[in-house]
């Protein structure tokens, strides 16, 4: 529980959510379901574009900050950061100096070096860095996760996965701000499961990165080979290939091979399809689990009892370790080995 700011004995009130940037589309998601959170409240956000700070904090509620100092300065426990992929160890950094704790978007930032930083000082002000990876709160994926650690499809072998979404425009085509295209958006998180699945780290990656899809300066598709150092052997495909007519953003669909069986996961496959006579269209509806509103409870109970959330500044290091490996490979038309100086 939060300590009184009073007495510093341990109180139940909600915990106190300041949000920085809503530059990241899902900072709209996180910032909805953050009102669905009885030990919750999103109180303050702070935006630079005054234009879209007023609009979401008329939206949600919130006390408008024209600048992110002013929000660590109010009194909240916690901060999600949405900015941009380069301003990350900036915002988050400073949030950890001023003792809030922090969930991050993803990719934790743009470089190693930074990302050693924000983990570093995170850690050195005692404040708890989770980082926004929600697929690890799909429930096929959890129970994914409890098949494998069960023993039920014997030693894993080989997996392959797909992260395929819409080009999201804006400053995500920026280099100097995101840091990469498709293959740094999305690769981050199927990584990221995978090392949850198998609790093992990457040896080597081999890339192919390209912009087959739209007229960008960036990359929007990519494919890579991973390899782990307990063996197994991974496949993944990151993209921004999926037209603005799909019915969902994108996917994230997992196959583990094992010795004794195989696990598929589709992950955004709970859906309805309406087709109406009346509209002249067909309409898909997603009814499935809300992976972002699992991910905020999470992050809001590890702040609530000092608990660890499910992915935490860590994970989010070395799953940018292996996209930005990906890119070096890409480069040199070779299989990078981590850890690799190459990549600092």
């Amino acid at each position: 529980m939060l300590p009184c700011a009073v007495c510093g004995k341990k109180e139940t009130r909600p915990v106190r959510i300041g949000m920085i940037s809503f530059a990241h589309m899902h900072a709209y998601s996180y910032a909805r379901v953050a009102h669905m959170i009885d030990d919750a409240v999103l109180v303050a956000i702070a935006d630079e574009d005054d234009d879209r700070g007023t609009d979401a904090a008329r939206r949600f509620g919130a006390t408008l900050h024209r600048d992110y100092r002013g929000l660590l300065n109010s009194d909240i426990d916690a901060v999600i950061v949405c900015s941009e992929n380069a301003r990350h160890a900036e915002h988050v950094v400073a949030a950890a100096q001023a003792g809030k704790h922090v969930l991050c978007e993803k990719p934790i930032a743009t470089t190693l070096r930074d990302a050693r930083r924000m983990v570093e000082t995170c850690a050195s002000c005692g404040i708890i860095l989770a980082q926004a990876f929600p697929v690890r709160h799909a429930p096929a994926v959890v129970r994914a996760k409890h098949l494998i650690d069960a023993g039920k499809i014997g030693q894993i072998l080989a997996i392959s996965g797909t992260n395929h979404g819409r080009m999201p425009g804006g400053w995500f085509t920026d280099r100097a701000l995101a840091g990469g295209g498709a293959v740094m958006d999305h690769t981050v998180h199927v990584v990221d499961v995978l090392r949850w699945f198998l609790a093992d780290e990457v040896r080597k990656v081999y890339a192919e990165v390209d912009t087959g899809f739209h007229d960008i300066p960036i990359d929007d598709c990519g494919t890579l080979a991973i390899e782990f150092r307990g063996g197994v052997f991974a496949t993944l495909d990151p993209s921004w290939s999926r037209p603005r007519a799909y019915p969902t953003w994108g996917d994230v669909t997992v196959e583990i091979v094992g010795t004794d069986g195989v696990i598929s996961i589709d992950a955004f496959a709970q859906m309805s399809v309406e087709s109406s006579d009346r509209e002249g269209a067909v309409f898909y509806r997603y009814w499935g689990d809300d992976m972002d509103l699992l991910l905020i409870r999470d992050f809001v109970k590890a702040v609530k009892t000092g608990g660890r959330p499910a992915a935490i500044g860590q994970d989010g290091l070395r799953a940018l370790e292996v996209a930005l490996a990906a890119y070096r490979s890409a480069e040199l038309g070779a299989p990078v080995e981590l850890p690799s100086a190459d990549l600092e």
